[in-house]
This record gives C-alpha cells, sequence and structure tokens, in this order.
C-alpha cells in the first residue's frame, strides 16, 4: 500500500495526485463501485475506517473520511492518501481546519468519483436531518448510528424520524437483519394469531424498540420493550394460539426459539461486527420502506 501526505492542500490537487498514484501503481479507477463518504470525529475515525475499509472489499469504493478539526485556527486542508492492494479501491482522510469546517462539501464534491452512486455515513454524531446536510445531500444513501450518540441512540431515532426522507437509514435497524429474519421463518408454520408481546433488550439498545414497532406493524399486536441485563437485544416473546413463541439469545452466537407443540431448538443469532452491518446497507441503494414504516411507527408511540 502507498500512503501520501498532502499539507495545506486543494481538492484538486488530491484528485491529481490520486491519478498519478494510479498510473504509478497501474491501478486504474475502474472497478471501484461508489463514493463512501464517512463523517466523523477524530476518535471515531481509527474504528471507522476500518470499517469502511473492511466493507470495502465487497463494495470496491472510494472512501473520503471527513474530520472537522478547530474552527478557530487558520483556514487549511491537510489529507492522508492510501491506494495500494490492501486498499479495496482509494482511501482519502481529510483534515478541515478553520471556516473550511462549515463547508466540506466544497472539498468533497470534487472528489466524488463520476457516473457513480455517493453513500454518506456518520459513525457517531448526525444531523438531525441527514438528507439536509450539504454533505448528506450529495447522496442517494445516507446511514446513520443511533448507537453511535451519546444518549444512547433512542431519542435520536425519534429525531431521524421526524427528519425522515427517501434513502435514509441507521445500523440499529441493520442490527436487526438476523432477527427479522428468524422472527419471520418462525411463522413459516402456523403458530396462531399474535395477541401481544414483548422485546427485552439492554435498556437504551435503539434496537429494541425498532423491532418491538416492526413486529407490531406486521402483527398487528401491541408489543412492549421491556429492560434485560443485556448485552444488547435478548428475546422476543409473543402470545400465540395457546401457548409463546419465543427466541431467547444465549450468548453471542446462539439463540433458542420454542413454539407451542415444538422441541426446542438452537438458531444462529451471532452478534456482527460494523463492517458487516455497513456492507449489508451499501448492498441496497434504493430506499427501505420497511425501515420508514418501523422507525415512524417507533416516533409515534414513544414517550420518552
Amino acid at each position: 500500500m502507498t500512503t501520501f501526505m498532502l499539507s495545506d492542500t486543494t481538492a484538486g490537487k488530491i484528485s491529481a495526485q490520486f491519478t498519478h498514484l494510479r498510473h504509478q501503481m497501474g491501478a486504474p479507477a475502474i472497478g471501484m463501485v461508489l463514493t463512501l463518504v464517512v463523517v466523523c470525529e477524530e476518535r471515531h475515525q481509527y474504528d471507522a475506517l476500518r470499517a469502511a475499509t473492511e466493507a470495502a472489499r465487497e463494495h470496491p469504493s472510494r472512501i473520503i473520511v471527513v474530520i472537522n478539526r478547530e474552527i478557530e485556527e487558520a483556514i487549511r486542508l491537510d489529507a492522508e492518501l492510501r491506494i495500494g492492494e490492501s486498499t479495496p479501491g482509494e482511501v482519502v482522510v481529510l483534515r478541515l481546519y478553520g471556516e473550511l469546517t462549515q463547508h466540506a462539501d466544497s472539498v468533497v464534491s470534487p472528489l466524488l468519483l463520476p457516473d457513480t452512486p455517493v453513500v454518506v455515513w456518520w459513525p457517531g454524531a448526525a444531523p438531525d436531518v441527514p438528507s439536509k446536510d450539504a454533505i448528506g445531500a450529495l447522496a442517494q444513501r445516507r446511514i446513520t448510528d443511533a448507537k453511535g450518540f451519546d444518549d444512547g441512540g433512542v431519542k435520536s431515532l425519534v429525531i431521524r424520524a421526524k427528519g425522515y426522507a427517501k434513502g435514509d437509514t441507521d445500523l440499529a435497524w441493520a442490527r436487526l437483519t438476523p432477527w427479522r429474519s428468524l422472527l419471520a421463518a418462525a411463522f413459516d408454520q402456523p403458530v396462531g394469531k399474535v395477541r401481544k408481546g414483548t422485546v427485552a433488550g439492554v435498556a437504551g439498545h435503539p434496537s429494541a424498540p425498532l423491532l418491538a414497532a416492526w413486529l407490531s406493524e406486521r402483527l398487528g399486536a401491541p408489543i412492549k420493550v421491556v429492560d434485560s441485563e443485556g448485552p444488547g437485544l435478548t428475546s422476543v416473546r409473543l402470545q400465540v394460539g395457546d401457548g409463546e413463541l419465543v427466541v431467547e439469545r444465549t450468548d453471542a452466537r446462539l439463540a433458542t426459539l420454542s413454539r407451542p407443540g415444538q422441541p426446542d431448538r438452537n438458531v444462529a443469532l451471532a452478534r456482527r461486527h460494523t463492517s458487516e452491518l455497513l456492507a449489508e446497507e451499501l448492498r441496497r441503494l434504493d430506499s427501505d420502506e420497511i425501515y420508514e414504516a418501523a422507525v415512524k411507527r417507533f416516533a409515534r408511540t414513544y414517550k420518552g
């Protein structure tokens, strides 16, 4: 991998340096399928860039990391470019100083790959309305992570719902994919009408109310959220017919599925790394209507 540092530079010089490095290494820009813009604080950049790079092994990308630094300093743009065999695509880490922090979109725009989708990801704090953010407006997909908010993220989901626009999503929703798949499969055989149910998770876990809202929306039954010792989501209990359908996660890899009149069985329900969640979201670039319905239903019933 080749790393190249540019201090007090411009977007034009960065783009020219990418072209030079590609020609030098014989690595043309073909094969990259999207631009992934990661907007984060300095404290999040290592983990965020690692997750983005791992996700890019499935979705070769130009990864642009945007870090806003001290606004009180003189205007300056520093960049770190990475390209090579260990990097599936291209990476540029941008550090913006001074008033440039208020105009990050003007730096990012010239660096977007032409004629390819743009995805923006905020690993930590995100704007209240991502689609109206200057960088968010450049993207077809906007990914937030309620779990990355300092308040635990539940309130941030309400804000996301109020400012929702087509193309928005949240990694709190991606974390539910294995749970939703397992619960959907549990209804392949008739188990009776669901009367009510609970979703248990550690207090403040943003995925728990989302899962409850999705179940309520799909089953037409009241589903409550209850606290557990965690970690994360621990169980779903649905009262059906003359019994109870239960999914209970016993460790980080397995869960137990119980249905009326059938023996319990162990099923895979592993917790996933952020890179896997991000890769899942990059597989679809259209709007997720099911997420939209779930997050809006949660916001309507939230009483926090």
